[in-house]
């Protein structure tokens, strides 16, 4: 037993350095991987903000053209009839929209789904005025949804402000 001695020592020696090194390896692999990580993202992030602030730039201008005071302004009705200019007026909301479509990518899950409920709800309030007993013809339509909104805050500008305010979060 005593001949084993020395060898059992130098064993347990040598465990409690490998153990020493593989905590000491261990630890500096991760450190190393947490900086490549760091380091990654840190150059995303150089090209991603600028991808991310071009899409913000595109929603505010859809926000802008989908504005009921600028849609209403920018797009005569063709003729005096009354259901087909809401139809114009839905269908110019809806095509802004998918043009952007891609935008949502850059964008947070609330910024978008504000940007989606501001849609529907311009479309909504285009389909209440065109439902109002007193709208007979796109005139009145038009002139309705202005005096309403001189009144009002339009859905855009509401969520102009959110997402001016996700922008300011970004700096």
């Amino acid at each position: 037993m005593e001949t084993y001695l020395p060898y059992l020592a130098s064993l347990f020696s040598a465990l409690i350095v490998g153990a020493i090194a593989y905590y000491f390896f261990k630890t500096h692999t991760e450190n190393e991987e947490g900086r490549r990580r760091f380091l990654i993202s840190k150059e995303a992030q150089g090209t991603l903000l600028p991808l991310r602030l071009q899409a913000f730039e595109r929603i505010t201008l859809l926000l802008e053209r989908i504005d009921p005071n600028s849609i209403l302004i920018r797009t005569k009705p063709i003729t005096n009839d009354l259901d087909r200019y809401e139809a114009l007026l839905i269908s110019t909301i809806e095509q802004e929209y998918d043009h952007n479509l891609t935008q949502q990518v850059y964008l947070s899950t609330e910024s978008w789904n504000v940007v989606k409920t501001t849609k529907n709800a311009t479309i909504q309030a285009i389909r209440q005025a065109a439902t109002n007993e007193k709208v007979d013809n796109a005139d009145t339509l038009r002139e309705t949804l202005l005096s309403h909104y001189m009144e009002e805050v339009t859905p855009s500008q509401r969520a102009l402000t959110y997402i001016k305010k996700e922008i300011a979060e970004l700096f």
